[in-house]
């Protein structure tokens, strides 16, 4: 079972995040005409511009060549994937355009929407997949720009919605109220696509460096690196302690140092993709 969980899982993640965005969308953002960016916004200035037609169906028309160029530059997995997500968040769009909301302000909406789409989008993008549309862009552009977050990415795309949202309601409100959601949800995404990549690195200075990394090692399961160090006031050499720990082993670190070495110096700083043995490993399909 875990295995088939393993291998299929990421289906029903996919499945499950493209069905909370599109009950973002639908029930907080398309009653009070406030675009999320990317194609499902660019679908709704389209239905205003046009008069005819659905955001779900003018979704799936606006991706289609999108979606072979991510196709060809991507993998199957991925566009797959992303098809799954696309045809699921178009379709839930229109059936849950049917449930009525009642009247809310649209800064409430504006949040609310831009949370919940963030978090949808969040959950299929750390699967593996996406929605289609400048999500697949999105997602060719962290190719080529390594160190810019996913979410910063999609905002910087869907700037240009915000833009068209203000031209095509003839409302600077309705666009400012958009900017909000599109970056409301792209801080979302980000923390939900790097919720569990976050470790922490510790530097702890102390005399009983020895018993310090070898209780790291036998308690923690860690690893330990010595540093050579000099004291600036002591002229003294010594040797700091540097591991890489998960958040939920910080108490017991301190525990243990301290256990060790009540004066031991301890230095921790929050730590973004640690690769290696016990943490993630490296892949170029990384976001």
């Amino acid at each position: 079972m875990g295995t088939l969980w393993h291998r299929y899982g990421w289906i029903a993640k996919t499945i499950f995040g493209a069905g909370v965005f599109a009950l973002g969308f639908a029930l907080f953002l398309q009653p009070n005409d406030i675009s999320s960016g990317g194609i499902s916004g660019l679908a709704l200035v389209a239905v205003e511009l046009l008069g005819v037609g659905s955001v779900g169906t003018l979704t799936i028309l606006i991706n289609l060549p999108l979606f072979i160029l991510g196709g060809l530059k991507i993998g199957r997995r991925f566009f797959f994937g992303s098809l799954l997500g696309m045809l699921c968040s178009s379709v839930l769009i229109d059936l849950l355009a049917g449930i009525p909301m009642p009247e809310m302000e649209p800064l409430v909406a504006a949040v609310y929407g831009g949370a919940v789409c963030g978090l949808g989008l969040g959950v299929v993008f750390a699967c593996g997949s996406s929605t289609g549309g400048s999500d697949i862009l999105a997602r060719l552009l962290k190719y080529r720009y390594r160190n810019v977050p996913i979410g910063q990415i999609t905002m910087s795309l869907d700037a240009v919605v915000v833009v068209l949202t203000g031209l095509v309601f003839r409302d600077v409100t309705k666009a400012l109220y958009t900017g909000i959601t599109v970056f409301l949800c792209g801080k979302v995404l980000d923390a939900v696509v790097y919720r569990f990549d976050y470790s922490n690195v510790a530097l702890i200075i102390s005399s009983e460096y020895e018993a310090i990394a070898r209780q790291i090692g036998e308690k923690l399961d860690r690893g330990a690196t010595y540093l050579h160090g000099e004291g600036s006031y002591s002229n003294r050499e010594t040797k700091v302690v540097l591991t890489a720990v998960k958040k939920q082993q910080i108490a017991e670190l301190k525990e243990l140092v301290i256990a060790q070495d009540p004066n031991a110096f301890i230095i921790l700083q929050e730590a973004h993709q640690v690769l290696g043995d016990g943490f993630s490993r490296y892949s170029k399909h990384a976001l």
